[in-house]
């Protein structure tokens, strides 16, 4: 009986060590929504530029930018079926974070949530301008093979502040974007199995383990 109140104050310790050092309250139903969002949008871009061919030619070399042609109209779409998807994140994290932090009495702008954001930051808005850079350079081809990366990268550093589990996701992330780089004619569909297939999936882990 002792050993078992032992435990438990072991137990509280513990948990009481990880709030004052850790950002706990990530929402596994965030990540399935926002892993259901990029795989819409994938799907959307993708039949977009299936009906508006010759828009993209998917057999043309990344680095050859004569034969790589993308309208304003390809352009912009992506660009906004992209920000649709990033928003449709956003709102679905913030409000379902928020609602985790306030059952699991952690504040979501308290030290280990900012030091999380930090973070994630860094690599980034560095991926960010990177990816603009490539883009700028005519290296389409290279885009998504490098945001997953650099997302990655940002799930492995923010993951000291957060979950084991999100170190995990972002080692899975940077490998299928260095696939991704070398098979530069499938960058769509890696992109909907990072953003998409491995969130749903992440989302439900940390749900099963964290949140029943």
């Amino acid at each position: 009986m002792e050993n078992s109140n032992e435990l438990e104050k072991l137990d509280e310790i513990r948990n009481l060590m990880m709030r004052s050092s850790r950002f706990i309250s990530l929402s596994g139903l965030s990540g399935v929504i926002a892993g259901l969002a990029a795989l819409f949008g994938a799907a959307a871009a993708y039949y977009y530029l299936e009906l508006s061919q010759p828009l993209v030619s998917r057999y043309s070399s990344v680095y050859d930018s004569s034969s790589l042609i993308w309208t304003s109209d390809a352009f912009w779409f992506c660009l906004v079926d992209a920000g649709l998807v990033l928003a449709v994140s956003l709102i679905a994290g913030i409000i379902l974070t928020r609602r985790k932090a306030k059952r699991d009495g952690q504040k979501i702008l308290g030290g280990p949530a900012r030091r999380l954001a930090l973070s994630l930051l860094i690599p980034l808005l560095t991926g960010g301008a990177f990816c603009v850079m490539l883009l700028f350079h005519g290296l389409v081809g290279l885009v998504a093979p490098a945001m997953l990366i650099f997302y990655g990268l940002a799930l492995v550093s923010g993951s000291h502040y957060t979950l084991n589990e999100v170190r995990y996701l972002g080692i899975l992330e940077i490998l299928l974007g260095l696939v991704a780089s070398v098979l530069i004619g499938y960058g769509l569909l890696f992109w909907a199995i990072g953003f998409g297939v491995l969130h749903v999936l992440y989302g439900i882990v940390m749900y099963v383990r964290h949140e029943q």
